[in-house]
């Protein structure tokens, strides 16, 4: 599939038996590199392959953070979200730090990552606490985190602050190897103080920025995903959260510019594309 992509010779035949690419159920290794082509060209900045997605969308499941953040979800409910994570091979699953281990150990050897969330969901507490929540989550098996950015300080103007605390996790989650993905709440900000919160997230190194919590006012909309893409072009990714709940909100978004989405309605967004092709 990747000398495909390249544009180089066609890989070798499959073994007997193994005709049926089992990334994607389709009947010959053209139609997954078409498959995945098509979703390159759309945006995605990775792509993931798994042995086990049971005939669902692989390469749209590989954008999707299956996500469940509910103070009140019970062990049962993170069970099923990692089963779910499993049958349709999404990116990753994310949850609240204190479900990272249960997580970690329900999806070793599948090739879904651990996502955790530190300073959420208000972004208010102290830099050194955010520092020390992701050393910790990554000490514990999180191999992604999504961290809420001080809003008040940015609203106060002050941009220091702001890019020390992005630095400060950032720095913490390098050393353990994990990528980081600055949540800046939209709904809260103006233009302008979204696009200061862009520039100080790359600045400070940071691989993503993502719209919202998903606790705040509002959720992801195609003008924020747009202007997000303004400032960080293709240098860093950008996680669309918040609201997502069909495959025509995750297509809108994705057009604009999304090459990461969060969304706790993951499988019926799946369901939804198998059903418009």
């Amino acid at each position: 599939m990747l000398a495909r992509l390249a544009g180089g010779a066609s890989p070798a035949a499959p073994p007997a038996g193994g005709n049926v690419c089992t990334g994607c159920q389709q009947a010959s290794p053209e139609a997954c590199a078409a498959r995945t082509r098509e979703v390159v060209a759309a945006g995605a900045a990775r792509v993931s392959a798994c042995s086990h997605a049971a005939g669902a969308e692989p390469a749209l499941a590989a954008l999707i953070d299956h996500t469940l953040l509910r103070p009140e979800a019970t062990r049962e409910q993170f069970v099923k979200l990692c089963q779910e994570a499993r049958q349709f091979c999404f990116a990753t699953v994310c949850v609240n730090p204190s479900w990272v281990p249960l997580c970690k150990q329900l999806l070793e050897g599948s090739g879904v990552k651990v996502c955790t969330v530190v300073g959420f969901p208000l972004g208010a507490t102290l830099t050194e606490a955010k520092r020390a929540e992701t050393e910790q989550a990554i000490k514990l098996g999180a191999e992604e985190i999504d961290m809420v950015i001080p809003i008040g300080a940015l609203r106060s103007g002050d941009l220091d602050l702001v890019y020390l605390d992005i630095r400060a996790v950032v720095e913490a989650a390098r050393r353990g190897g994990a990528a980081v993905k600055v949540i800046l709440e939209a709904a809260l900000l103006n233009d302008e103080e979204k696009t200061l919160a862009c520039a100080m997230a790359k600045l400070a190194g940071a691989g993503f920025v993502k719209t919202s919590t998903g606790f705040g006012p509002g959720g992801a909309s195609v003008h924020d995903v747009e202007l997000m893409q303004r400032v960080v072009g293709g240098e860093m990714g950008i996680k669309a959260a918040g609201g997502i709940r069909s495959y025509e909100d995750l297509a809108r978004l994705a057009a604009a510019g999304a090459t990461r989405i969060g969304a706790s309605a993951s499988v019926k967004i799946l369901e939804e594309a198998r059903s418009a092709r």
